[in-house]
């Protein structure tokens, strides 16, 4: 499927990256050159973060490199996410520091922060000609076990990445479902003025 058949239908214009960003279960047998995908980690790691406490970290498996540790993550995801997760090039587990050891108090944005981490981790793999679709659908005791992350760490989200792969490869509920249009709310729904529920007028 061209990319350009899942862009983003916009009411404003937005940057091409960002309009063309989505969520794909169809995954190329094509390795991720460690260049490239230190380059997504080198963009997550610039994300802006509360106290500048940089709270996110990755554990990763390159399925073409380490086949082992590929699978061990491939067992924590659940239901579909393992049928067609095992066809990336890459899986990973984001982390976050909840209570840093700092002694600087609990970190009551380090899930937020690891979220604008994998943000800037999105767009960077979309610049590179890579597709990224994160997964709440994961065991989190499972994954902080098999891969001995400290009881103060906490497992936050896994995401599956590669280059993009015609959808035929899929099951039958899985094509479909990658073939769908995207939608999102509207702004009106979303945007407020003000007081909660307002519509700003600009965006009604």
């Amino acid at each position: 499927m061209p990319a350009s058949d899942k862009n983003a239908v916009t009411t404003y214009p937005i940057h091409d990256l960002l309009a063309s960003r989505w969520s794909p279960r169809a995954f190329a047998d094509r390795p991720i050159p460690p260049e490239v995908l230190g380059g997504l980690f080198e963009a997550a790691r610039w994300a802006p973060s509360s106290r500048n406490l940089q709270p996110w970290h990755f554990v990763f498996a390159a399925r073409h490199h380490d086949p082992d540790g590929f699978a061990c993550i491939l067992s924590t995801l659940v239901g579909a996410n393992k049928s067609w997760g095992k066809n990336a090039s890459v899986l990973l587990i984001a982390v976050t520091e909840p209570s840093p050891e700092s002694g600087k108090g609990p970190n009551t944005y380090a899930y937020y922060d690891v979220g604008q981490a994998m943000a800037h981790l999105s767009i960077q793999a979309m610049a590179s000609g890579l597709y990224i679709h994160q997964m709440g659908g994961f065991r989190r005791e499972k994954a902080s076990e098999l891969l001995e992350i400290p009881e103060n760490f906490e497992p936050v989200v896994s995401a599956a990445i590669g280059y993009l792969a015609d959808p035929s490869i899929l099951s039958d509920t899985m094509r479909e479902r990658e073939l769908a249009p995207r939608s999102r709310h509207p702004l009106s729904e979303q945007v407020f003025s003000a007081k909660w529920g307002e519509t700003h007028p600009d965006y009604a």
